[in-house]
């Protein structure tokens, strides 16, 4: 099976330093950045390091997939950075500040084309675009589903620029939750990638020196649909990884639930441990044990 990507850890695209360090750790995919952690004094820098960079790992010898995020479409620099870095291969683009699918497929294009002018399989660059932060972008969100982009990985959410947006001084409340608008965005981003038969990726979880408030809300957002988790620190990878993957418990609870399936195979309803359980407890018991096989053979 294809297994969802876990992991997304940023890495600034003009840093020789941080991109030194990439080899030795172990996120599953890395989001090279052209946008927000650089500068724009630094873009045409970081628009010739991080082709070099992906150019020196090419795809068959990479140990985890390497993205990269351009600059949105309402700046300049788009089309620079996609003729930029496509000749490198990337195995995706994330795509921030989008108002909807059209904008997906107006990047869908330019990749097409390039992909071709450089000898790439057409189709292979995946899209993940940052789905919510702009104002309009949240009401969008739905129609993912019947725009029917080949490339579109999935979607997932951030909120600092959504606050920014719309001119909001915060985004949490007194105890560190969501404000109401934001967990109406976070919903919507879950629903609408699975409604477009995507991955939903979860947006990263800010204080990187807070190890158990990240594994409680990596664990909450798998059991709620989410697949995976941007990362801004190297230390996070770790533990999002740890924790969008089937735990010990969850795998031996899965194979109880397929064998005893298997053993009534007529049966559409059975208990277990005390629990009624049918057929839906049986999908996901099996989707469980193939990610944790695909994994771990």
């Amino acid at each position: 099976m294809s297994l969802p990507i876990r992991s997304f850890l940023f890495i600034p695209g003009d840093s020789e330093k941080k991109l030194a360090k990439v080899d030795g750790i172990a996120a599953d995919a890395f989001i090279l950045d052209l946008e927000d952690a650089v500068a724009a004094a630094r873009k045409p820098a970081a628009r010739a390091m991080v082709p070099a960079f992906l150019a020196d790992r090419p795809r068959a010898a990479r140990q985890s997939q390497l993205w990269v995020r351009v600059n949105p479409l309402d700046t300049p620099w788009t089309l620079e950075d996609l003729a930029a870095i496509v000749p490198a291969a990337p195995d995706g683009i994330m795509l921030p500040k989008v108002n909807g699918p059209q904008d997906v497929a107006q990047v869908s294009h330019y990749l097409s084309a390039l992909e071709v002018a450089s000898g790439i399989a057409p189709g292979s660059i995946r899209i993940l675009p940052v789905a919510t932060e702009t104002a309009v972008a949240p009401f969008h969100l739905g129609d993912y589903a019947a725009a029917k982009l080949e490339r579109l990985y999935g979607l997932t959410w951030g909120a600092e620029d959504l606050s920014s947006a719309i001119g909001a001084s915060g985004n949490t409340d007194a105890s560190g939750e969501w404000t109401h608008t934001y967990k109406m965005v976070r919903s919507l981003c879950l629903l609408g990638a699975h409604a477009a038969g995507g991955e939903a990726v979860d947006t990263l979880y800010v204080d990187f020196r807070d190890p158990d408030g990240l594994r409680a809300s990596c664990k909450a957002a798998r059991a709620e649909g989410f697949s995976g988790r941007v990362a801004i620190h190297p230390a996070q990878v770790d533990i999002i990884n740890e924790s969008f993957s089937p735990s010990p418990e969850e795998v031996d609870f899965a194979r109880r639930v397929v064998d005893l399936f298997a053993a009534s195979p007529d049966a559409g309803t059975l208990a277990l441990d005390g629990k009624m359980l049918d057929i839906p407890h049986l999908k996901q018991a099996q989707r469980t044990l193939a990610m944790h096989e695909a994994r771990h053979g």
